[in-house]
């Protein structure tokens, strides 16, 4: 029962404090932008421990999670349409502490993932202009789109459309010019974590990089925190899912093999911008291709940029509204319909990760890989809960109405889970101190949670998130 004292509720929660205004389409350009970032950079951070072929069973791995994960997923999104996503899911399922386990976690995945993606455009940007601090381009990043985020949902979604389009054709493109130069010998060189030959030695390089094959998808499932904001998400939601995990799959698995035998990969395996370098390997660095691709490259890491900062300000904003976090976090814009304080609070956190750039490298990687990994970490444990909700809500509420169910259930869900479980292993047993980091800010969190109790009982009605025992208690205490 997770302690839930019934009758203390202000009003009820509507579902309609948001702008019910998005398509399929893009729907779908929101699961592809939210990700796309992770074709451009980070993923290459997973050559310095696996080499290219360790990484590519790495990448193999985690894109089986994610397609089980998402077909799985899916089911919870269309059942349970709440702008808190995996949070809604969990507290319906598991009660409060389990709200709060998948919101941390999300939390977590969401509001650290953007200050990466933002040193990265300044990096990007710093290759045109050698002058400017990729510092200072990632703090106006923050304030740009922002203020997108803020003007309305329907021109954030429009925009980020836009962008995700001009981002998968960059990446078409990259793999085009760099093609007449591939050489799958320059792709397998020293491919099992440096060594020419495999050995056991590779395998631990392959569990070391499972969270930079986990920053070719992580995000996607941040389309759920839209569902409040859908025309229809019951029908919408699924079709873009699936066809975004499948976009996905195909440029993440094309991007890597190219770039990989381009040239000498070993020179791209600890740097923000792989492509660009990789295409100098066949273009030289006064190429017009070459500049093509560091200025539509930029739409690339805008588009997820962009599109987890609306992600995360959903994710603020449910769990304010429900009084998990202070309700005023919970306020919405009245002109625009969207979530102000919600963005600026995930505004304040990243700006603070950015200037902290030099001084947190530590763990013997920069704080780019380091934000990388710890975003992995809430994204595996959010899957994990995610999962067990799924198993749960189909053993305890077996009516629920269910627009969209898991195919061959329960085989995928219980692939993603177990694959979701060895990952979290793999990334606690090579960065513990990134682990305990993050158990550190769970158990802050924590004790945050357990001092509101009050405010989640005074939280308006929320049908979506109370457990069945709940609600029928709360609805006679009403009576």
């Amino acid at each position: 029962m997770s302690g839930f004292t019934p009758g203390h509720h202000h009003g009820q929660v509507t579902h309609h404090e948001l702008k019910q205004s998005l398509s399929t389409l893009q729907l779908w350009g929101i699961a592809v932008g939210l990700v796309i970032s992770g074709e451009y950079f980070g993923w290459s951070y997973g050559w310095a421990s696996a080499g290219t072929l360790g990484f590519l069973i790495s990448t193999v791995f985690i894109a089986v999670m994610y397609t089980t994960f998402i077909f799985s997923f899916t089911e919870l999104t269309t059942s349970i349409p709440h702008a808190g996503g995996p949070f809604a899911y969990a507290r319906h399922a598991f009660g409060d502490t389990g709200g709060y386990i998948a919101g941390i976690a999300t939390l977590i995945e969401f509001v650290f993932a953007p200050p990466a993606i933002a040193l990265a455009i300044g990096a990007y940007l710093n290759v045109q202009f050698p002058a400017l601090d990729p510092k200072i381009a990632a703090a106006g990043a923050y304030f740009v789109f922002m203020t997108l985020n803020i003007v309305g949902v329907q021109v954030a979604a429009t925009f980020e459309l836009l962008v995700t389009l001009l981002a998968i054709v960059e990446l078409l493109v990259f793999m085009g010019v760099v093609s007449p130069g591939f050489s799958f010998a320059n792709f397998a060189a020293n491919g099992w974590a440096g060594e020419s030959h495999f050995s056991l030695g590779a395998i631990s390089g392959m569990f070391a990089a499972i969270p930079f094959a986990i920053w070719f998808f992580l995000a996607i499932e941040g389309v759920a925190m839209a569902a409040e904001e859908a025309k229809n998400p019951r029908k919408s939601i699924p079709i873009a899912y699936i066809a975004g995990i499948l976009t996905l799959v195909v440029l993440a698995l094309g991007v890597m093999i190219f770039a990989g035998g381009a040239g000498d990969w070993s020179k791209l395996s600890n740097i923000n911008d792989p492509l660009p370098k990789a295409m100098q390997f066949i273009v030289g660095e006064n190429s017009n291709w070459l500049h093509m691709l560091v200025w539509i490259g930029l739409f690339g890491l805008i588009a997820s940029f962009h599109g987890i900062i609306m992600g995360y300000s959903r994710q603020i904003f449910a769990l304010a509204r429900a009084g998990y976090l202070p309700r005023g976090f919970s306020a919405v814009s009245p002109r625009f319909q969207t979530p102000v304080r919600a963005i600026l609070l995930g505004g304040v956190i990243g700006l603070g990760a950015i200037l902290s750039d030099d001084v947190l490298s530590f763990n013997g990687q920069s704080l780019t890989a380091n934000i990388v990994t710890l975003s992995a970490m809430g994204a595996v444990v959010m899957y994990i809960v995610s999962m067990a909700a799924l198993f749960k809500l189909r053993a305890s509420e077996p009516a629920m109405e269910r627009p969209y169910k898991t195919p061959l259930y329960p085989v995928f869900p219980a692939i993603a889970l177990s694959f979701a479980v060895i990952s979290l292993i793999a990334l606690v047993y090579y960065n513990l101190l990134l682990s305990g980091i993050l158990a550190s800010i769970i158990v802050l969190g924590y004790v945050y949670f357990l001092l509101t109790k009050k405010s989640r009982e005074e939280a308006p009605l929320d049908t979506m998130i109370e457990t069945p025992t709940e609600l029928a208690i709360d609805l006679q205490a009403g009576a």
